[in-house]
């Protein structure tokens, strides 16, 4: 975008949770131009909720944690492994009309017990809303897993991916192009 006489440039930069508080130097290559840029981490305070679901979801059966170990060897592989081309186009849409009810940070506490922050938002929609991509990509993931139902997750490119769950049913296959 145009700054007066400037133009400047505007990215998304994902940072962990568990990243500490400090100046950070970010590596910036545009084409031929590279620069750094110093990346302030600041400590921030994410809200709590406490939910209460299906003990197994909790704390799963024996026979349930070899599927789990599976799925969760699956997951990492796709994150390494996207597509280093960016495959967006304009910016992100909401898959959703809904409002989100809960955010990216925010720690759960299930059946009394803490787990993992969360890293993304929920929408609480109705059952059977379509769900559109939020913009183009792959379809790398479509299928059932124990923890999160009927998942989609669609490579963007360049390490971002859009991951739905606890969807209804699934119109797509691993392998598809899907547009914004």
């Amino acid at each position: 975008y145009e700054d007066g006489s400037a133009r400047r440039w505007r990215a998304p930069v994902g940072i962990d949770l568990d990243t500490r508080p400090a100046t950070y130097h970010a590596e910036i290559a545009a084409g031929e131009d590279r620069t750094s840029y110093p990346l302030v981490v600041r400590a921030r305070a994410f809200r709590t909720r406490h939910l209460t679901v299906n003990p197994d979801l909790v704390n799963p059966p024996p026979d349930a944690l070899e599927r789990i170990d599976a799925e969760a060897r699956e997951l990492s592989d796709i994150w390494a492994h996207g597509e280093p081309q960016r495959l967006w186009s304009g910016p992100f849409v909401r898959p959703v009309p809904d409002e989100a009810n809960s955010a990216f940070g925010t720690r759960s506490v299930y059946n009394g017990e803490a787990r993992s922050p969360h890293s993304g938002a929920d929408f609480l929609s109705p059952e059977g809303r379509p769900v559109k991509a939020p913009n183009a990509g792959r379809i790398v993931l479509a299928g059932a897993r124990y923890f999160t139902g009927n998942t989609v997750i669609v490579d963007h490119g360049l390490g971002l991916f859009s991951l739905f769950a606890h969807l209804s049913e699934i119109d797509v296959k691993a392998g598809d192009t899907v547009a914004a």
